[in-house]
Formats: C-alpha cells, structure tokens, sequence
C-alpha cells in the first residue's frame, strides 16, 4: 500500500487538513467515496502531481448527500454541471465530487466500488478508483487545452500487467476505436514494450477494424467528435448537420445539459464568484 502523506505530497499543512477533514466528514456520514485525480494516479504510476483539487469519485446519487456533508463542514458548495460534477469550496481549496464524465459516457457505477483499490492518502485509508475506470474516462480527454493521453500511457505502463483487460473491454463497449487509438499511440511511445498490451487484446481490437472494412456504416449521420472535445467539434453539429453523440440514446446527456457544459468553455478557470 503506498502511503501519501502531506509533506511527501507538497501540500501545505492548510490544504493538507482540508483535505483530511472532507474525507473524515464523508466518512462520518456513511457516503460511499472513492479517491482519484492526482492522488489515485500517483498510487498507480509513482507519478506526484501538487494540485489544489481532491477528487472524489461518487454515485450520482450519492452526490448531494456529499455536498451536504461537505457544507456541514463548512464549506460553499454548488452542482456547475449537472450532468457530472459538484464543488465544495474552502478558500483556495475545493473538492470535485464527481459522478460521472464531462461527455455524459463513465458515469460512476457499482462497478467503480467492487472494484476499488484500497489506499491511504494524507495517513487516512480510502478506496481509490480502480486503474480500469481512470483509463475509460481519460481517454476521451482530447480538447485543444488538455489531452489525458499521456496519463493513459503512464497508466497503462504501469498497470498493464495487473489490469483486468476483459473488463477494460467492456468498459468501452460500442467505443472500443477510442481504446485501440490508445494502444497504437502506447506501442508509438514504448516501442521496446508493446508486449505489455496483451496480444490477445490487439488482435481482437483490430480483427474488428478489420471486419468492418468495407461494411455499410450503422450509426448514421452522426459525429462521436463531441464525446473527445466539447469545442472542437461544434461546428459539425451546429453548423454541418450532424447529430451529437453526446445526446441519448447514443449517450446520456439532455440538450440543456449540453448547453450549460458549452456555454463554460472557457470559463473553467476563472474564480467561482466571477462566473
């Protein structure tokens, strides 16, 4: 079990105790947590990084359950996005409570907990998001300003030999293209080790290319851009015809739903009472 500790992780001892204080308030509450972001990451590549965010990772129904339990404790809290994310603010410090992904496609399920990796962060023992499900929703960060790909890399790198491949798989399901692109890319980075992406893996993904060469395509006018960068391909589906991806049945959010995650693009990092 890696132990991260507030003077090993660059905090400072404020941070460090707000941090310590949510995660005691959500435990003195009963609401299932798992921790992700730099913490969980750091746990599975040995790779640090000195954030002044703490993920953690709920059930979307468990969320205003964790708000309340963050308020309680004194912190402002508030849902910017609905289809996916809260904040409680203290200070210069906040937690994400995150429930499922920017595109609406890894909403946090029953799956994310039974298989939880045990931890410890800040000298507190916690569940961690499992490796499996930090790939699947990293890997379809392509915006302009942010590309996850090297932490899918690092992931993979570091974790390949312990991932439960056939449920990486299905985790992608119908968007398997999104998972192959990442395993090209790993054998581009790593040339030396190619080996660690399971044979059996890359055949299966690629006789699937292979077999819908020259087949008729089967979902439509549609552009699956919009579940990569949320600006990026705005003009295909505003000006050009095509349908969101991100919009049900194919996915899950709602057009007001789309509307409010467009009309922030931007404005992320601007302090929360200047939004």
């Amino acid at each position: 079990m890696l132990i991260a500790r507030a003077a090993q992780c660059g905090l400072d001892a404020d941070t460090a105790a707000f941090y310590q204080r949510a995660v005691r308030a959500l435990d003195a509450r009963g609401v299932p947590f798992l921790v992700g972001g730099a913490y969980a990451f750091a746990r599975y590549t040995g790779i640090e990084r000195h954030t002044k965010d703490f993920d953690v990772f709920v059930r979307p129904e468990d969320c205003p359950r964790v708000l309340d339990a963050l308020a309680a404790d004194g912190c402002r809290t508030e849902v910017p996005y609905p289809h996916w994310i809260g904040k409680a603010y203290c200070g210069d410090n906040y937690v994400d409570v995150i429930f499922s992904s920017g595109n609406g496609v890894a909403r946090v399920d029953d799956e994310w907990f039974a298989h939880a990796v045990d931890g410890e962060v800040l000298d507190l023992p916690v569940k961690l998001c499992p490796p499996e499900e930090m790939i699947w929703s990293k890997a379809f960060v392509m915006e302009r300003e942010r590309f996850d790909g090297a932490d899918v890399m690092h992931l993979l790198r570091a974790q390949s030999e312990h991932l439960n491949w056939p449920r990486l798989l299905a985790r992608f399901g119908a968007d398997w293209r999104v998972l192959l692109s990442h395993l090209l890319l790993f054998g581009f980075v790593y040339p030396a080790e190619r080996e660690r992406v399971p044979a059996t893996v890359m055949r299966e993904l690629l006789g699937r290319t292979q077999a819908e060469v020259g087949s008729a395509p089967s979902n439509g006018r549609v552009c699956q851009g919009t579940l990569l960068s949320r600006e990026q391909y705005l003009p295909d589906v505003g000006q050009w015809g095509y349908a969101d991806a991100r919009r049900a049945p194919r996915a899950s959010m709602t057009p007001a739903q789309i509307a409010i995650w467009t009309d922030a693009i931007g404005r992320e990092e601007l302090p929360p009472e200047r939004r």
